[in-house]
Order: structure tokens, then C-alpha cells, then sequence
């Protein structure tokens, strides 16, 4: 019986396209974006005490134990959370620590909303990775407009200006690995569960953290409030994965990129409220350019499936 188990298990599942999975993805992408948005205000609070190792571990820790929590409640229980194809899970995980480091780094210098606005760039490189790595096709329009968000990103830099620092070329290099690990999300929801992707990308900076924690001790004290501030990081993020790795399997990565940007309305109003920023003109008009351009090729998308299905 468990042989049979584990073999139906690794059966790939096919990735839809269809109306009702599209929206329905869309809905988890909006929704993931919110927690995260949400997870990385806590964080940003507590790394000057935790600092980025401590943030790093007990996020693994708590975002473990939440995700580990989610799936025992479902039918396959422990199950959900075993990987299937170990070596490309594994890749994903380390990539996502790297990916956390490079934000957590940018936060003591930066606001929520100027890493935002940058990470915006994400959605237009997962557009072009797509192409080899998913096989979809793009098209010149689609071509010529990701290019013209790439010069958004220039707008927001605006060389010898306030973000042009060490800490936002780390960042960049971060936001192409992201954009890489959201593609290898949609490449292994054929054969993981959500929970399973969730699950190793929370042991991954759990492990990332501690290594970090042995040789960076913690700057500060964990009050009471700073541990409920890491265990709120740590709900929110395996939450967020867990639903986000959801939608990923729903919808194409065309269809749900462009909802990335909901994140600068949470990280706005976060920094505005929590750490009292305010974005320069300059990212929120490069923010715009991105943004435009995103929202173009969502519209040539749409254009394109409604030709399709005449």
C-alpha cells in the first residue's frame, strides 16, 4: 500500500491554463503578496535586534512549524511535505536563502517601498526566463515593452542619486535569483506539493540562519515582542509560500507576474505607517514605468488567449 502511495504521488501533474484556474491563481498571487508584505515589515523592525542571521533562523523555524502544521491537516498528512524531485527542491531552497539575504541587507539602508519598487524588475525577468525554461512564447510587442520597463528601473536608480549604493546592487542580483526561483516554483508544482515547496524553502533559511546565528551572534535581546514579532514573520512567510507555490500551479507565470506589483500599495502604506518613509518621486514614477509595461504584456496575453479561443 505505501509503494503504491508514493508512486501515485509522483505522477506529474499537468499545469492548467484554463479561465477559472487563471483567476483562481491570480486571487492566491494577491493574497500571498499581502502576507509577505506583512512578514517583511516585521522583519524589517526586528533584524537591528535579531539581526539578519536571527530573522533568517526563526523564520525558518516558525514558518516550518506552520507549514508543517498545514499539511498533517490534510489527507496525505506528513506526506505533503516530502519532496519528490530532492536535487531541484534543494536548489530552490538555497536560492530563496540567498534571495531573503540580499532584502534583509537592503532594509537597514533602504525603505520598504524603494525595494519594492526595484523588485518590481521581477516580474518583466520572469517574463523573459519563461521563454527558454517554460517554453512559452514572446512576442515582439511583449519584447519591446519589458525592455521599456527595464528603463523604469534606470528612472528609480537615477545614477548618483540616493539608491545608487552597494546594498541596491546586492539587491539586484537577489531580484534575478528571485525571479529564477518563482519560474523553478511553477517548473516543480508539476510534481510538489505546495507544502512541500513551502516547507523546504523554510528549512533552508532555518539552516541558512543558524550557520549565520554560530557566526554573527544577535546583536540585541528577544523581548517578548521580538519574539512575537519573528513568530508573526515566520506565520506569515510559510503562509505566504504555501499559498503563492498554490497559485503558481493554477496560472501562467504571464498571468500572474503582473500582480506582483500589488506589493508596493502593502510595502507603501507598511513603511508609511510602521516606519514613517516616504518614496521619492523618482521610484514612485520608475515604479510606474515598470509597472506599465507589466500590465501591457498582461493585456497582450489576454488579446492573445481570447484570438485562441475563437
Amino acid at each position: 500500500m505505501a509503494e503504491r502511495t508514493v508512486a501515485a504521488a509522483i505522477v506529474p501533474r499537468l499545469l492548467v491554463e484554463d479561465a477559472h484556474s487563471t483567476v483562481l491563481g491570480i486571487g492566491f498571487a494577491v493574497l500571498a503578496n499581502l502576507m509577505w508584505t506583512l512578514g517583511d515589515t516585521a522583519a524589517k523592525w526586528v533584524i537591528p535586534v535579531a539581526g539578519i542571521g536571527g530573522a533568517m533562523l526563526w523564520r525558518g523555524v516558525f514558518g516550518a512549524l506552520v507549514v508543517a502544521g498545514v499539511a498533517v491537516t490534510q489527507d496525505d498528512g506528513w506526506r505533503r511535505i516530502v519532496p519528490v524531485r530532492w536535487g531541484l527542491v534543494i536548489l530552490r531552497s538555497v536560492l530563496s536563502a540567498f534571495v531573503s539575504i540580499t532584502w534583509y541587507v537592503s532594509w537597514r539602508k533602504m525603505s520598504l517601498a524603494d525595494t519594492y519598487a526595484l523588485g518590481f524588475t521581477a516580474p518583466l525577468l520572469m517574463t523573459l526566463m519563461a521563454m527558454p525554461m517554460l517554453g512559452e512564447r514572446i512576442r515582439w510587442r511583449r519584447m519591446l515593452s519589458t525592455l521599456f520597463g527595464f528603463a523604469g528601473v534606470l528612472v528609480m536608480l537615477r545614477p548618483g542619486g540616493d539608491l545608487w549604493r552597494p546594498e541596491t546592487l546586492l539587491l539586484m542580483v537577489g531580484i534575478v535569483v528571485m525571479a529564477l526561483t518563482r519560474i523553478m516554483t511553477r517548473q516543480l508544482s508539476t510534481t510538489e506539493t505546495p507544502e512541500c515547496q513551502a516547507f523546504s524553502l523554510m528549512v533552508g533559511h532555518l539552516c541558512t540562519g543558524s550557520v549565520m546565528v554560530a557566526v554573527l551572534p544577535m546583536p540585541g535581546v528577544l523581548t517578548p515582542v521580538v519574539w512575537g514579532a519573528l513568530a508573526f514573520l515566520g506565520l506569515m512567510s510559510g503562509l505566504a509560500h504555501c499559498v503563492y507555490a498554490r497559485g503558481y500551479g493554477l496560472a501562467p507565470i504571464s498571468a500572474l507576474a503582473p500582480y506582483d506589483y500589488t506589493a508596493l500599495i502593502w510595502g507603501g502604506l507598511a513603511g508609511w505607517l510602521v516606519f514613517a518613509e516616504v518614496p521619492a518621486w523618482s521610484t514612485i514614477g520608475g515604479a510606474a514605468i515598470v509597472a506599465a509595461a507589466g500590465l501591457y504584456n498582461l493585456h497582450r496575453e489576454r488579446v492573445l488567449a481570447a484570438a485562441s479561443a475563437r
